[in-house]
C-alpha cells in the first residue's frame, strides 16, 4: 500500500490489514496452530512438525513476529516462540467485529 494513502484508514484497520495479510499463508497458518495446539512455547519443533526448510520456518516466524501474533525469547542457542496473548486476542476481536458487522441475510444486494 502507497505511503500517501495509508492516510485514509484507521490505526485499527491498518492493524488488521498487517495481521491478515500475514496470516494469509498456508505456513503461517500451519505454524500458529501448532504453536496454540502445544499451549506452550515451542523451541525448534517446527520445522519437524512443518516439514518446511529450517530457513522457511524462520522467515514465516519473523513475519508473525513482525506483526505481533507471536512473540519470542531466546533460551540458550534456540529461540522459543508462543502466541501473543494480547495481540491475538485484539485480532480475534477486531475479526468478530468485522464479520458480525453485517447481518448477510438483511443485505439487499445483487
Amino acid at each position: 500500500m502507497g505511503l500517501t494513502k495509508t492516510q485514509y484508514y484507521t490505526e485499527e484497520q491498518l492493524q488488521l490489514s498487517r495481521m491478515m495479510k500475514v496470516m494469509g499463508h498456508p505456513a503461517r497458518i500451519a505454524i500458529l496452530q501448532s504453536i496454540i495446539k502445544t499451549k506452550t512455547c515451542v523451541c525448534g519443533d517446527l520445522v519437524t512438525e512443518i516439514g518446511l526448510a529450517q530457513s522457511t520456518v524462520s522467515q514465516h516466524l519473523k513475519e508473525l513476529k513482525d506483526v505481533g501474533l507471536i512473540q519470542g525469547t531466546i533460551e540458550g542457542t534456540s529461540m522459543c516462540y508462543c502466541i501473543n496473548v494480547a495481540n491475538w486476542n485484539k485480532l480475534n476481536a477486531q475479526t468478530n467485529n468485522l464479520f458480525n458487522s453485517a447481518n448477510c441475510t438483511d443485505l439487499a444486494c445483487c
